[in-house]
């Protein structure tokens, strides 16, 4: 982070994340399961510009956010991953969620992960956390894990084929 205007925890959290494309990143990464930069810019549904995705990616990076590594299959890509202090984020974005869907007008395939982790409850959101430390950080999943993101992505896909 660069220059604050205050130690407020809401002033700072929204001077990291508050821009229009970061958390937009985030949720791309997280629940999309994108992890490389021609996945974030040609899959975004928003349109991002490469040249904001690479700058916010950058701001990601520098403040803890992702980490980036080498691809292993293709020697000219990186792989971004999610740390752990993104993936505290998902009650945040669970949140954040739920007020969109109560006060804007959302579409209903974009709305059913929302929808279903509302449902979901705490209990659900650590165990997409804890599968998300998995895919992202390498941790063991816990033991009798039902897959979270497969679910999301499924019900996500079901209701996209339903609005045909």
């Amino acid at each position: 982070m660069t220059t604050i205007r205050s130690g407020c925890p809401i002033n700072l959290t929204v001077e990291l994340l508050g821009d229009r494309w970061t958390l937009v990143i985030v949720r791309d990464i997280m629940f999309g399961n994108r992890r490389h930069f021609r996945e974030l810019l040609s899959r975004s549904d928003e349109g991002i510009a490469s040249n904001i995705l690479s700058d916010r990616l950058k701001k990601l990076l520098d403040n803890g956010l992702l980490t980036r590594a080498d691809d292993p299959t293709h020697r000219q890509k990186a792989v971004y991953s999610l740390t752990e202090k993104a993936i505290e984020l998902v009650p945040m974005l669970v949140a954040l969620g739920a007020w969109g869907r109560r006060h804007l007008p959302v579409t209903p395939p974009l709305a059913i992960r929302q929808q279903l982790l509302e449902e979901g409850g705490p209990a659900l959101w650590a165990a997409f956390m804890d599968e998300l430390r998995h895919l992202h950080l390498g941790t063991p999943l816990p033991e009798g894990h039902e897959p979270v993101l497969e679910r999301l992505t499924a019900e996500f896909q079901r209701v996209m084929a339903e609005q045909g």
